[in-house]
């Protein structure tokens, strides 16, 4: 965009990326003042400001405490609703994959992994993480995703 776009737009581009991830009360810091779940939050500031519209992802949440992981993946939700951009995330938390996704695409074992299931999860947007602890449904998508790991891929062959 510095080719495109002046110094203006880039610093407006800039600080409406950190107000999405709610940085923005941090522009001024340098990396070592910040923690590293900010650092997280800087990331995919740094990743929407480009507007892409498809976001690749890889365990964006995995070196983070469980209350910073679950207000981010929140974030990242608000985040989803607000751009329209479609994010293909690998994790192998199977919280994080229900919640966030609209399909599990769960691969099988080795080195030779290809495709084996594709879960369609049909919960309703926006979703609220304390709702979904009491929810049904919730509770038997995340059952259809252990099973898969579990039973048919941990024991593949007392599963057939």
């Amino acid at each position: 965009f510095g080719r495109k776009e002046g110094k203006p737009k880039l610093k407006a581009r800039v600080e409406a990326a950190l107000a999405m991830v709610h940085m923005d009360h941090a522009s001024a810091k340098y990396p070592h003042e910040i923690s590293g779940g900010m650092k997280q939050r800087i990331g995919i500031a740094r990743a929407f400001a480009m507007e892409p519209k498809i976001l690749l992802m890889d365990e964006p949440f995995g070196a983070l405490d469980a209350l910073t992981r679950a207000a981010l993946q929140d974030e990242l939700n608000g985040v989803m609703a607000k751009t329209g951009a479609t994010v293909v995330m690998v994790t192998h938390d199977v919280d994080e994959a229900v919640l966030l996704s609209d399909r599990i695409v769960m691969m099988t074992n080795g080195p030779a992994a290809t495709i084996g299931e594709v879960l369609s999860v049909d919960l309703p947007r926006p979703r609220e993480r304390l709702a979904l602890a009491h929810d049904p449904h919730y509770h038997d998508l995340r059952s259809q995703v252990l099973e898969f790991l579990y039973s048919r891929q941990m024991r593949p062959k007392e599963a057939a």
